[in-house]
């Protein structure tokens, strides 16, 4: 069961990242404006009693933000790698940096992995 939670999330980082900066950076500025006294960006005309809870809002939007932050990062610098050490067609190059490309390719969704596969047959790479 949690291997098809994982591989679930593991198939759609892309998304869910950008959905927690998204959803952290719009919870950052409810939590901010709770400190001013007038709270110039309550376009949702939200009662003064959440507002109330503004540090606690914070920390949540702060948490969202840096785990959605974070695996943004992650996605792209790992997608980033894997496609730039799959355009070698050298197999000394590919074999040196295999280890890392696959741990590297297990972490991104499965066309990827599939990539990789297709690279290491055309190189004959075990």
């Amino acid at each position: 069961m949690a291997g098809k939670i994982t591989g679930f999330f593991r198939e759609f980082v892309l998304v869910f990242s950008v959905i927690l900066t998204i959803l952290g950076f719009f919870i950052l500025i409810i939590g901010i404006t709770g400190f001013l006294e007038y709270h110039p960006f309550n376009f949702l005309n939200l009662s003064d009693e959440i507002f109330e809870w503004s540090l606690y809002i914070l920390i949540i939007a702060f948490i969202l933000l840096a785990t959605g932050l974070w695996y943004l990062y992650s996605y792209l610098k790992n997608r980033k790698f894997v496609l730039d050490e799959l355009r070698t067609n050298k197999r000394s190059e590919l074999i040196k940096k295999h280890a890392e490309l696959k741990n590297k390719a297990k972490h991104l969704p499965s066309k990827y992995q599939k990539m990789l596969k297709e690279k290491e047959q055309e190189l004959s790479i075990k």
